[in-house]
């Protein structure tokens, strides 16, 4: 079965051998698993169950983030970027999704949805990166660096300045305050978009992927670690956290006020400090190169995968497929609600590709997206 390569709703090869694109969908399902996890597997686990649990907790969207900003350049050209006529298309495209996702975030938050929604966050995210889409590799790669090095730090200037509470303007929860602020998400995509301006048709450009991950998950992970252990004064005031039961895995729901600069030294899920950004992306990196190379050089392992990859290949339906899921039966938190999370909705990617070339919300997000831009850019061409 040949599943097609599909992001939001996104439908461009750009010339890519199907295999590569395949270990694309093969990464974007594996996420879809991990947030899965997050959402309902069990919690407090021991051995490999709650390694892996831990594992998944705030990687998995954060390679969503990357493969997210990897498919954008998807959309807009790989090399060289899309212009004219094409161009202005594609960028419309991208705006128009990013108004849709805005739009469900905000009617998902509004009824009170069962998890942390973070579809109207990637509505901001895409707006900002989008005027991006025509830098080279190494720009792309040094713009998110920079910004990962830089906005962590303004967000929590912000956040001390301005506060933090429910009251917060949306504009403010959406870029700084909220679960998943664009402030430091926005480096994720930058990367992804790096990415995908690489000449990834070898394994050799595979494994360097591989291997620059591999560094920047010991720069971010082993860096926070380091200073941890040689300034005892912030290690004593994370400990103080602590002692008020409040576990790493749940510094960032603390409130405003308790936070300190020593915050910026940890690399824990969902902190939003450089540490974490550095250390989460080199593990999609990780990822993602990993899926690529296997995909590429072990052909007879993609039938064992497919229904991995056919999720992967609509990750916005299966997103709101397990809002539903929830809704309707509650948050078990066990092996036995994730198993039957991942059957269910594996089961429905595979039939439902077997039958249509795209997942369910992505026809519908494709569909809004061409008929709002077609005719509108096609009369600005028109006359030019």
């Amino acid at each position: 079965m040949a599943i097609p390569h599909r992001i939001f709703g996104s439908g461009s090869r750009d010339g890519w051998a199907a295999a590569r694109l395949v270990g694309i969908d093969l990464a974007r399902g594996l996420a879809v698993f991990g947030m899965y996890a997050v959402h309902v597997g069990p919690r407090d686990g021991e051995g490999v169950v709650g390694s892996v649990m831990d594992f998944a907790f705030g990687r998995s969207s954060v390679l969503f983030a990357v493969i997210t900003g990897f498919s954008l350049i998807l959309i807009t050209g790989r090399n060289p970027p899309k212009s004219t006529l094409a161009g202005r298309q594609a960028i419309a495209k991208i705006a128009i999704r990013a108004l849709i996702l805005l739009a469900l975030g905000e009617i998902l938050t509004y009824v009170n949805a069962p998890v942390s929604v973070i579809l109207a966050y990637y509505g901001v995210c895409f707006l900002l990166v989008l005027p991006l889409y025509r830098l080279s590799a190494q720009r792309l790669g040094l713009l998110a660096a920079v910004t990962a090095l830089v906005l962590p730090q303004v967000r929590f200037l912000l956040l001390k300045m301005l506060g933090s509470g429910s009251s917060d303007p949306e504009v403010f929860t959406l870029l700084v305050s909220g679960t998943y602020p664009a402030l430091t998400w926005v480096p994720l995509l930058i990367a992804g978009m790096a990415i995908a301006r690489l000449d990834l048709r070898t394994r050799a450009m595979h494994l360097r992927l591989g291997i620059a991950g591999v560094a920047l998950a010991v720069l971010g992970f082993g860096g926070s670690w380091l200073a941890l252990h040689l300034m005892p004064s912030v290690s004593a005031e994370l400990a103080n956290l602590q002692e008020h039961d409040v576990s790493p895995h749940h510094w960032w729901m603390l409130d405003v006020d308790r936070l300190t600069a020593s915050w910026l030294w940890i690399a824990s899920p969902h902190s939003e400090t450089t540490f974490w950004i550095f250390g989460s992306a080199g593990c999609a990196m990780i990822i993602v190169a990993a899926c690529s190379l296997a995909m590429d050089a072990l052909p007879f392992v993609r039938k064992l995968v497919s229904p991995i990859v056919a999720v992967g290949s609509m990750p916005l339906t299966a997103y709101l497929l397990h809002i539903l899921g929830i809704f309707m039966l509650g948050r078990a938190h066990s092996l036995s609600a994730l198993f039957g999370f991942i059957v269910v909705v594996s089961a429905f990617a595979v039939l439902w590709l077997r039958l249509f070339p795209r997942g369910p919300m992505e026809a519908l997000m494709g569909w809004i997206a061409d008929r709002a831009t077609r005719r509108p850019l096609a009369r600005v061409s028109d006359r030019q």
